[in-house]
């Protein structure tokens, strides 16, 4: 049987070093990775609430003062601002990383990680007008 492996009771060890299961809070970087990843469980929550308004608005007046009463309770509330935190965190971390992973070329040079980084704001800035705009019935 050349060509095959034969199994054998004793394995040779992996040399692997044991890694902590706290590794993310050793280092600052780290710890600021796991909080961005851990940051889309918020966003998620908001796109469901958002949801939740839409349809409590769309159903009728009663449903939603129903659904305002709900959003008034302390556990709503609370985890509502901890989104807001943490949706701050996800934008803001998204605006630094952007410029270093999107590449942009006008012609054949490269536009500056700064214009990039300018140009996000900007569309921010913007959104946020707009925003501002519709709700304050210009």
């Amino acid at each position: 049987m050349t060509g095959q492996h034969q199994y054998t009771e004793y394995h040779p060890r992996w040399l692997r070093q044991p890694v902590s299961t706290y590794w993310w809070l050793q280092q600052r970087s780290y710890l600021a990775f796991i909080l961005r990843e851990a940051s889309c469980l918020f966003v998620a929550w908001f796109v469901v609430y958002l949801l939740m308004l839409v349809r409590a608005v769309s159903e009728s007046e009663m449903s939603y003062k129903q659904f305002l009463g709900w959003s008034a309770s302390p556990i709503v509330l609370l985890l509502n601002l901890v989104s807001f935190f943490f949706i701050g965190l996800h934008a803001i971390t998204f605006f630094q990383a952007a410029p270093r992973a999107m590449v942009v070329h006008v012609g054949r040079r490269r536009v500056p990680d700064r214009v990039v980084g300018a140009a996000h704001y900007l569309g921010l800035l913007a959104a946020s007008g707009i925003v501002a705009w519709i709700l304050l019935g210009a």
